[in-house]
């Protein structure tokens, strides 16, 4: 019983602020889809790649920007970089592996990662080892919603969304309507 009433207790002490709503969220894709294409000068030869789980919904709306801008449906993929993480025995002894789908090749490509938030780059670390088993794209670019700060890799994003700045111990929470029913991002403190 006193674990239960611990649980509460650190729950009613988590304040959430709500930094991005449904309408920035747009926006900001809206910029960084037209950055992509401005620096790419057209669609040609890109590929987009979600990273698990937020970053496929990203790379969603993505697609679906540049299809409407360029007329041109690129090709995207899904990935999973859950065994390629430097602390997946931390997660669990075993680890929950979703589908990486990328059915093309990636060989000569211009790749855009894309993700919800970029906080220490290991992930973005993982998922580049993940493609590298794929092929040999020309270029890997990363593509964030969020950038919190706080790397422990020298890895920075070629676009991103907004700079958030928190301290280490506060979680980016991103909400995205295909999963949570509602589009924000939120910054939670305890």
């Amino acid at each position: 019983m006193p674990e239960a009433q611990h649980v509460e207790r650190v729950f009613a002490m988590t304040t959430e602020r709500i930094i991005l709503k449904g309408p920035d969220i747009d926006r900001i894709l809206t910029r960084i889809t037209h950055e992509i294409l401005e620096k790419h000068r057209g669609a040609e030869n890109l590929v987009l790649i979600g990273i698990r789980t937020g970053g496929v919904f990203l790379a969603d709306r993505i697609r679906a920007k540049i299809l409407a801008a360029e007329g041109t449906d690129i090709p995207r993929g899904d990935l999973d970089i859950t065994l390629y993480r430097d602390d997946w025995t931390r997660i669990g002894h075993q680890p929950i592996v979703q589908k990486t789908e990328l059915p093309f090749s990636l060989d000569g490509k211009q790749v855009i990662l894309v993700d919800d938030v970029l906080f220490t780059g290991r992930t973005v670390r993982a998922a580049m080892d993940a493609l590298i088993d794929f092929g040999r794209p020309d270029r890997i670019e990363l593509a964030v919603l969020v950038d919190r700060g706080h790397r422990e890799l020298p890895i920075q994003a070629n676009y991103v969304g907004k700079h958030v700045e928190t301290i280490h111990d506060t979680m980016v929470n991103v909400y995205l309507k295909e999963k949570a029913g509602r589009d924000e991002v939120a910054i939670s403190t305890q």
